[in-house]
């Protein structure tokens, strides 16, 4: 990456977590203040100038991560979808929306790192009571909303494992889902 002159604030800090990004998922969580500057091209005071600490910018590189996936899901609403379950169908298409295994891994991987530190946990767990709280007020039976939910984090998680995630049948199983959750009185025939 090249250096930061010339470059707005904004630019800046966001040349700086994408550094962080790589310099953690290439040597961990422990990567230090320098191997993050000079993944980012800048010197060590440059950084500081834009996160007075590590622990500051390992935070705000988590609420980013956690912002990327909540913009994925807000770019996923249908406007026209006005039915139950339009906020499900959103994280449904969000979660397993195509992308290539490898930068599904490297994503994983920098959550994985991100997630050793208890402050960053805690931010995690925080936005996901947020995100549960809204799923579940989005109008599908809770049974519904726990398949839907369950299948779509497996299978956005295959990667990690080695598996591909965008075969006929996975996207077979998505649009199965979808259908269930317009359809959610479907699933009273599929329990004894």
């Amino acid at each position: 990456m090249g250096r930061t002159a010339g470059r707005s604030p904004q630019a800046t800090r966001r040349a700086l977590l994408d550094a962080a990004a790589d310099a953690v998922r290439a040597r961990g969580i422990h990567a230090s203040l320098d191997d993050i500057a000079r993944f980012a091209g800048v010197s060590k005071g440059g950084l500081i100038y834009h996160f007075a600490s590590k622990d500051e910018l390992i935070a705000e590189l988590a609420r980013d991560q956690l912002a990327a996936f909540q913009a994925s899901i807000d770019a996923a609403l249908d406007p026209s979808d006005t039915a139950p379950g339009r906020l499900t169908r959103a994280y449904l298409r969000a979660a397993v929306a195509p992308a290539d295994d490898a930068t599904v891994r490297a994503s994983l991987s920098l959550i994985t790192q991100l997630m050793t530190v208890p402050a960053v946990a805690e931010l995690a767990r925080a936005d996901a009571e947020r995100l549960a709280a809204a799923l579940a007020a989005d109008g599908l039976p809770a049974e519904v909303l726990a398949l839907v939910v369950a299948a779509a984090d497996g299978m956005s998680t295959a990667p990690l494992w080695g598996a591909p995630t965008h075969t006929p049948a996975h996207r077979r199983l998505a649009e199965r889902l979808l259908h269930l959750t317009r359809n959610p009185h479907l699933w009273e025939t599929l329990t004894p």
